[in-house]
C-alpha cells in the first residue's frame, strides 16, 4: 500500500480496477498504512489485506489478514482447527487482544485527526532540511506519502556516517528499511527509482510518530 522506505502511497484503487479485469484476487500489504491513514477495503477494491500490530503501537509478533467473504486460501499449517483451519497451533491470545486494542485506539486517533499533526510535523521537518541544507533531495512523492515518513539523499556523505553522528546526538534514524538495517549496500528501492549508487549511499530515513 505504501513503500516502507520512501513513504510513497501507491494508487491502490486505480491498480485494483486493472487487476479486476484479469479475474485474479488482489492482495495488498498495508503494514505501513494500517492505523495511520483511513483504509476502506471496499473503496480500494482489495480482496486481501495484511497488517502488523507493531506498526501501529500494538505488540510485536502478531498480525492480521483480511479476507473478503468467500475467498478460500491454502492452509498455512496443517493439524489443528485453529484460525478456521488456516493455521494450526495455539493462538497467541495476548497478542491478538493487544492487536485488537491497538486497532481500536488507532481508529480513535484517526477520527480525532491525530495523524494530521504528524503530517504537519513531517512537512515542517522536510522544509527545514530542504531549506537549510544544500545538495539534498527528498525521496518519494512530496505529499502523497506516509504521514510520518521523511526520506532524503545527501550528496558527498555516507548514510552510515550520518547515522553515527545523529546517534551521538540522541537522534534515532536509519539509512534504509528496518528489514535491511544491518546492510551497508545501497537501497534497492532508491536504485529502482533511478538514483545512482553514490547518491543512494547517502540516504537518511526519519520517521515521526
Amino acid at each position: 500500500h505504501a513503500n516502507n522506505e520512501i513513504g510513497t502511497i501507491e494508487p491502490i484503487k486505480e491498480i485494483s480496477k486493472v487487476v479486476k479485469k484479469t479475474g485474479v484476487y488482489f492482495h495488498i500489504d498495508s503494514v505501513q498504512t494500517t492505523g495511520h491513514i483511513p483504509i476502506d477495503v471496499n473503496d480500494l477494491g482489495v480482496d486481501m489485506l495484511s497488517m502488523s500490530g507493531h506498526k501501529f503501537y500494538g505488540p510485536n509478533g502478531v498480525g492480521a489478514l483480511y479476507l473478503r467473504k468467500g475467498i478460500k486460501i491454502v492452509t498455512l499449517i496443517d493439524g489443528g482447527s485453529q484460525e478456521k483451519n488456516r493455521r494450526a497451533g495455539t493462538e497467541n491470545v495476548a497478542g491478538i487482544v493487544g492487536l485488537g486494542k491497538a486497532a481500536e485506539l488507532a481508529e480513535k486517533r484517526l477520527v480525532k485527526g491525530a495523524e494530521d499533526r504528524v503530517v504537519k510535523l513531517r512537512d515542517k521537518l522536510i522544509k527545514g532540511i530542504m531549506d537549510k541544507i544544500g545538495n539534498v533531495r527528498l525521496n518519494g512523492h512530496p505529499t502523497n506519502r506516509l504521514p510520518g515518513n521523511a526520506n532524503f539523499c545527501f550528496e558527498f556523505i555516507e548514510g552510515e556516517s550520518m547515522l553515527l553522528s545523529l546517534d551521538m546526538e540522541g537522534v534515532a534514524a536509519s539509512s534504509g528499511s528496518a528489514c535491511t538495517s544491518g546492510s551497508l549496500t545501497a537501497s534497492h528501492v532508491l536504485l529502482a527509482i533511478g538514483l545512482p549508487h553514490e547518491i543512494a549511499h547517502g540516504s537518511l530515513r526519519l520517521t515521526l510518530g
